[in-house]
């Protein structure tokens, strides 16, 4: 059967969690291993004792990658033309993936509802970093940091937003943790995002078993200006997950925060039928950081004007 996982985007931004119970949990009688956070930023491997858990993870998250693929989903192609779309197509999930989230926190807690937003993206360069935990090899480390690299220029070209790399000073971080690196970065993690709540930094300490990866985003004091960006990405993932992590979180990261289930082709969909960014998810990146519009719009605000911009980017279709 179609298993769903999407992404979470958290801290002042839109939430999307997934349904499904893949996993057995965690064994609770294991306490979390202690903090180690500089065996997260190193920039060449230690060796690390991987626990029973993360290789079981490992396991399974190899086994639903070759049950999707069997299925015909996690497609590379962009969508092709088994998946056509129109400029109405394009706006309805332009303002369904852009300008409503899909979960909020009340009470501490996350709660599915779907919520209208604003308009909200980067205003400023964004200065992006790779990090690694401790049981992720050399070789893999370099795979990961080129492949992150790579797509981080083509979202700089369909944005318009200079991306460029910073150990030091940036302010979109992309970790590839295990699970056990993971249950110790809550150190890092408010290291390197300040003033981020500590809901956002429990649930990826502790990000649910059937939860593959995850972004977190905090925003200036008008709430609509990205300020900084975490993503996470587990390092258990096979190949093809891996890669398809890297596109959505890091997408979503870029102020296309929520999901439709009416999408397509897209990976901002729960059905897993494409694993990369599709020509439909470029013109919504497009879209959204096209000059015409503004930080803070609601919906009304912006569907006149998106649909002028579809309707130009596919040529005058309606």
């Amino acid at each position: 059967m179609t298993i769903g996982w999407r992404s979470v985007l958290l801290g002042l931004a839109a939430v999307s969690l997934t349904a499904c119970d893949l996993f057995p949990p965690a064994p609770d009688d294991v306490p979390a291993p202690e903090a180690r956070p500089n065996e997260l930023v190193l920039p060449e491997p230690k060796p690390a004792e991987v626990s029973d858990y993360s290789r079981m993870l490992e396991q399974r998250y190899a086994r639903l990658q070759q049950d999707l693929l069997v299925q015909g989903l996690m497609r590379t192609n962009g969508g092709g033309i088994e998946a056509p779309f129109d400029a109405d197509d394009l706006v309805r999930n332009f303002v369904q993936i852009a300008l409503f989230d899909e979960y909020s926190a009340q009470s501490g807690r996350l709660r599915a509802q779907q919520t209208e937003s604003s308009l909200r993206r980067w205003e400023q360069p964004v200065r992006m970093s790779v990090k690694f935990g401790a049981s992720v090899g050399a070789d893999r480390r370099v795979t990961d940091r080129n492949y992150i690299r790579a797509y981080g220029s083509r979202l700089s070209r369909l944005t318009g937003v200079p991306i460029t790399y910073s150990h030091d000073d940036a302010n979109f971080h992309v970790l590839i943790l295990n699970h056990d690196d993971l249950r110790a970065s809550a150190p890092l993690l408010r290291s390197i995002m300040p003033g981020v709540e500590e809901t956002s930094i429990d649930y990826a300490v502790n990000l649910p078993r059937d939860q593959l990866c995850l972004v977190i985003g905090t925003f200036g004091p008008d709430g609509v200006r990205y300020r900084r960006a975490v993503a996470i990405i587990r390092a258990e993932h096979p190949d093809l997950m891996r890669q398809s992590c890297v596109h959505e979180e890091l997408a979503q990261g870029m102020g296309l925060a929520n999901d439709s289930p009416r999408a397509r082709p897209s990976i901002f969909n729960d059905d897993e039928e494409y694993a990369y960014l599709t020509t439909h998810d470029e013109l919504l990146l497009k879209i959204l950081y096209d000059d015409r519009l503004s930080v803070g719009m609601t919906a009304d605000q912006a569907t006149p004007i998106v649909r002028q911009i579809a309707n130009e980017l596919l040529g005058g279709s309606s």
